[in-house]
């Protein structure tokens, strides 16, 4: 198996009956074989995986069918809107504007669902996350905020099946890509999917991450976790961890990210999806100052299929969320940083790959023209992602108080994007 190929959907494990598990969750999380499969299931889960292929013209077509708005970077769209949860609480509470939450609030208690598929924390085991149906607000509530370490949502296919109602379900683009296959061949497992969101998708860590994180605190067992946040308190929030022992060690989210480039899963790297193409909505953070000064979470909201605008629209009638529309053209700018290193930068890494002899997923599309100076970036970028990935690298960053590391990083990455602002954004919409 190509552990740079797999995306950790858990699609493998949900579809074997017991025969896959994921195994080393906290280190390399990867799938493994306990006995035979037949040819059966084998080609089904060979066919449920995303990791390998996904190709996009195809269920492009599939999911939203023929007339529709669509760019090559966002992907398919009716409406794209920068707006917020009216209720202050899951605002509050949410990692940039409560959109997500909001909606499966309000789908919950208009009975347009009977539960949700989402990812919190674990109880038994608070640093890691782990895929649950939510059949309260209470237990949205619970779910709401971004993970950034690995999750298999899709591990819990087996108990979507099972559940008696409609369901909505929320996750990445690897997974919902899986849960689109799923649907194409009318497999029992998705029957109850009525809806699918989605956030904006930058990467994955690995957990190795908090690890290290604790260790640059003198903190060395992770066990000792009680509770785990990645986007604590009002927007951008900050990453926190409250330990048995009741020290609570904090960081600006900003500052936490210096932690991406140690150790962000490669298959990261690979993912063509910014905006989670494949959902009915799907909503990120607005990356623009008129937003972020405002010290408040604004999301950007990508209506992409009829239902999802008809969510929407009875939401806005009902006072539930606020939405402003916006042009296609300003949604690509907010998110330059993003396109460029998915929609550029991932199909520059895959060309390299191919020289090297290396597999790539296949996206059923390609992306191509980019200028010398944009290839000579990318060679920057995947030179300090491979040096900085090195047990060496990570060892040293330990040594180092995470406010000053943190620091340093998100000052190199401002002056990083001012000299590099010109590049990515040439001819990007």
């Amino acid at each position: 198996m190509n552990s740079d190929l797999c995306n950790r959907c858990g699609s493998c494990v949900g579809l074997s009956n017991g025969i896959i598990t994921f195994e080393n969750k906290t280190g390399k999380y990867l799938p493994k074989l306990h006995g035979e499969l037949s040819n059966e299931l084998a080609d089904r889960i060979w066919h449920a995986c995303s990791g390998k292929e996904f190709d996009f013209p195809f269920y492009r077509k599939k999911t939203f069918g023929d007339n529709i708005n669509f760019h090559n970077y966002t992907g398919v769209y009716r409406n794209i809107y920068i707006g917020h949860s009216k209720n202050e609480q899951i605002r509050k509470n949410a990692a940039s504007g409560g959109i997500i939450s909001g909606i499966l609030a309000w789908l919950l208690k208009n009975k347009k669902i009977d539960g949700a598929v989402l990812l919190r924390m674990s109880e038994n085991q608070p640093w890691m996350n782990e895929p649950f149906i939510a059949t309260t607000k209470e237990e949205i509530l619970s779910a709401a905020q971004s993970k950034y370490t690995i999750s298999s949502v899709n591990e819990i296919l087996p108990e979507i099946e099972k559940f008696d109602g409609k369901l909505a379900y929320v996750g990445l683009p690897g997974q919902v890509q899986s849960i689109r296959k799923l649907q194409e061949i009318n497999y029992p497992s998705v029957k109850n999917i009525k809806y699918i969101l989605g956030p904006f998708y930058g990467n994955t860590l690995h957990f190795s991450s908090v690890k290290s994180f604790l260790k640059s605190y003198g903190e060395k067992d992770y066990t000792q976790i009680n509770k785990l946040y990645f986007r604590y308190g009002e927007w951008p929030g900050n990453m926190r961890v409250e330990l048995k022992s009741n020290r609570i060690i904090e960081l600006p989210k900003f500052h936490a990210n210096y932690l991406i480039p140690f150790h962000i899963l490669k298959n990261s790297l690979l993912c063509t999806d910014l905006s989670n193409e494949y959902t009915d909505i799907s909503g990120g953070d607005a990356w623009a100052p008129v937003y972020e000064e405002r010290g408040k979470g604004f999301s950007m909201v990508i209506s992409r299929s009829e239902k999802g605008q008809e969510i929407l629209d009875e939401m806005i009638k009902e006072n539930e969320i606020s939405l402003n529309p916006i042009e296609i053209d300003e949604a690509i700018t907010m998110h330059s940083h993003g396109y460029d290193l998915k929609k550029r930068g991932t199909f520059i890494r895959m060309k390299y790959r191919k020289w090297m002899g290396l597999e790539n997923p296949d996206y059923g599309y390609t992306n191509k023209g980019f200028s010398f100076s944009r290839y000579l970036m990318e060679v920057m970028i995947d030179i300090m992602f491979i040096v900085l990935g090195t047990k060496p690298a990570r060892f040293l960053v330990e040594k180092i108080p995470p406010h000053i590391i943190g620091g340093i990083f998100e000052k190199s990455r401002t002056i990083w994007k001012k000299s590099t602002h010109k590049i990515k954004r040439e001819k990007l919409s």
